[in-house]
């Protein structure tokens, strides 16, 4: 209500103007509805509109959790790669080095691979690849992640090619995978169930070549 001052109006008409007296309670109901309204719920296009405001940022932090757990996969999967290279070297320098190169010295596949037999929980498949230049003249137990595998040794001149077989995990890549460590060539595929790991002094292409040969005769 206005509480400007009265106008000066003449003293006969003061007599007779009616002044407006407020109800008793209409300002305690004024503020009731004023506090009904500052807490009513938003309309329902008001909650959408939010929700839409805020979806961008929700989809952007669900991509970048997915991205990171893909990151994390791979760099996973590449240590644990790193991880197999370096033992897989570590026991062809121990082969060399100890002078403990072959458990069972044969070229004959049927003598080496019979002799695996109670010494490891699968069959490793021995290959003579001897017509390809590649003569095998043994095979040893060694130990590749966290376990006993077989070690089949190769000559190439007067190179010597040590090939790890372990049975294969079912993500293992069929694909011929070379690398270089420690100045030593590296090969890993997978084939019939079986991983391989070839480590060698030769040249990569004589390596490749070693390996070509040895799916060619399982296939």
């Amino acid at each position: 209500m206005s509480t400007e001052p009265m106008p000066d109006l003449p003293p006969e008409l003061k007599v007779h103007l009616t002044r407006y007296q407020a109800p008793p309670g209409l300002k305690r109901r004024i503020g009731y509805l004023l506090e009904q309204q500052a807490t009513a719920p938003a309309p329902a296009s008001t909650a959408r509109s939010a929700w839409w405001r805020w979806f961008p940022l929700a989809a952007s932090f669900a991509c970048g959790a997915l991205l990171a757990v893909s990151l994390m996969a791979s760099l996973d999967a590449a240590r644990d790669a790193d991880q197999v290279e370096q033992q897989v070297v570590a026991g062809h320098l121990r082969s060399l080095m100890a002078g403990h190169l072959t458990d069972v010295a044969s070229s004959d596949r049927h003598t080496v691979k019979p002799w695996f037999t109670g010494k490891l929980d699968y069959a490793p498949p021995v290959i003579d690849l001897a017509d390809e230049g590649f003569p095998l003249i043994g095979g040893r137990l060694d130990y590749l992640q966290q376990r006993p595998v077989a070690a089949l040794v190769y000559r190439k001149g007067g190179h010597t090619i040590n090939v790890f077989v372990l049975p294969a995990p079912a993500a293992a890549p069929a694909a011929t995978l070379h690398a270089v460590r420690q100045g030593w060539q590296l090969a890993s595929w997978s084939q019939g169930g079986m991983r391989f790991w070839a480590v060698s002094d030769v040249g990569r292409d004589e390596l490749a070549a070693f390996v070509a040969a040895m799916q060619s005769a399982r296939s």
